[in-house]
């Protein structure tokens, strides 16, 4: 039975701090972890906060933080995917990178936040062209591909998880405000039509603007095929491990068959 213990990392943002890094690491080590995920904004900070930090402290946190994980990856021999912010000249990219022991690759998120309370879309000078694949990896037999929190909402995502049969959706995010019910709920059910597993690290903390709180919630998760969640963290400062397998992922796909029913279709064409 091809098996992964996978672990997703809620944390308030870190800023220079590698000490706690260290504590989780450790522990995720000892209990055979072999990816770890983050949530948006642990290891920078929150994009609105960034407006008022030099752009240098901002480069050097970045870069401290990757030569951390680059150290833990070879040292735990773990793959980490953690959302960070790069600069490009002055301009700054919100990515996704994955640090394995070997390597170091990124995301360039796709689509983001465009509301005018929480506009990542104005802020950050992401490319904006026709949509291609995320980033996808295998590891230990399952297909792994990164995804955007934001890009969740959006099905042309969704069909490339079926169309190159994906184990495992990452979702790295930064929810807030009231929005448990509907990011549960979507969740699990593109767990159930997609025939996968997802694992979401949502980050906890608060940001206060105009005396309204934002309180990032936490409600990091692993959904299973089923559309079921099999884990759930709360809203402290936590760490979700669990192991998949691709058994269940098979069982489902024979169950409710929809992927045989579109291949009978597309022999049509």
């Amino acid at each position: 039975m091809s098996s992964l213990t996978v672990s997703a990392l809620q944390l308030p943002t870190l800023g220079m701090q590698a000490t706690k890094l260290d504590f989780y690491l450790r522990s995720a080590y000892n209990r055979g972890v072999k990816l770890i995920l983050f949530g948006e904004y642990v290891l920078n900070h929150f994009f609105k906060e960034l407006s008022v930090m030099p752009k240098k402290m901002v480069k050097e946190q970045t870069q401290k933080h990757i030569e951390s994980l680059k150290k833990g990856a070879i040292q735990y021999d773990m793959v980490f995917i953690v959302p960070i912010i790069l600069l490009d000249g002055d301009k700054y990219i919100k990515s996704i990178a994955k640090i394995t022991p070997k390597s170091i690759s990124y995301y360039e998120q796709q689509i983001l936040i465009p509301y005018e309370h929480w506009n990542e879309k104005e802020f950050f000078s992401n490319k904006i062209e026709p949509l291609k694949s995320p980033m996808i990896f295998k590891l230990n037999g399952f297909k792994i591909m990164i995804m955007g929190g934001f890009e969740l909402h959006f099905d042309k995502f969704w069909q490339m998880v079926t169309d190159k049969k994906v184990d495992l959706v990452l979702l790295p995010t930064a929810s807030t405000f009231d929005s448990h019910n509907r990011w549960r709920e979507i969740i699990k059910t593109k767990a159930f039509l997609h025939s996968c597993y997802i694992l979401r690290a949502n980050r906890v903390g608060e940001f206060i603007e105009n005396g309204i709180k934002w309180k990032f919630y936490g409600d990091s998760m692993l959904v299973e095929p089923s559309g079921e969640i099999y884990m759930m963290l709360e809203d402290r400062e936590s760490m979700l491990i669990e192991t998949i397998t691709k058994d269940k992922i098979k069982e489902h796909k024979r169950l409710w068959g929809f992927e045989k029913e579109l291949r009978a279709r597309e022999k049509l064409l």
